[in-house]
């Protein structure tokens, strides 16, 4: 099996997408890294790598895995977190990205449990919902998926067989 951990930066990222992609999509996924960039900041993941590794395997497992070069699939895939995890909001990334790139963001964005809510049933609604996103959408969950499964190893063993008991269930049908 192939992973898509090459792209740990931009710098690294950037010239096999230009390679890669036309130019103006190129500009497009460099606007949103530096968006995400911008919110993420010096975010770390639970296995300790900087956050925006994260978004570029999501990146990277569209462009060199699933061969996507829709330039708005693309931008959402690095995006897929910056509301969910950080202080911007879904009117921020419409402002500045647009409707289907909102849209796309929105449907991978988990909801917020209210208080006194059951964490794990919301979760799981959130994921039965996915069955009724679009495929765009359904291709950004998949690249943040695929690029959480190979950093999976690093979790504990009740973590791992938890997610890996949802991405059966949840995800392989999308």
């Amino acid at each position: 099996m192939e992973l898509f951990t090459d792209w740990h930066t931009w710098p690294q990222a950037e010239p096999e997408l230009r390679r890669l992609l036309p130019a103006a999509t190129c500009d497009a996924v460099a606007g949103a890294v530096t968006f995400a960039v911008r919110f993420h900041g010096d975010q770390r993941r639970p296995t300790g790598a900087p956050y925006v590794e994260h978004l570029l395997e999501a990146l990277e497992f569209l462009v060199r895995g699933a061969g996507v070069s829709d330039p708005d699939v693309l931008c959402a895939a690095v995006l897929h977190d910056v509301v969910e995890d950080t202080p911007c909001t879904i009117a921020g990334v419409r402002a500045t990205f647009g409707d289907r790139v909102a849209d796309m963001v929105d449907w991978v964005t988990k909801p917020e449990a209210d208080a006194g809510a059951d964490k794990r049933a919301v979760k799981e609604a959130y994921l039965k919902g996915l069955a009724d996103a679009p495929d765009d959408a359904i291709l950004v969950k998949l690249a943040d998926r695929a690029s959480n499964v190979q950093t999976l190893r690093n979790l504990r063993p009740q973590k791992q067989r938890e997610y890996y008991a949802q991405t059966v269930a949840y995800i392989m049908p999308l």
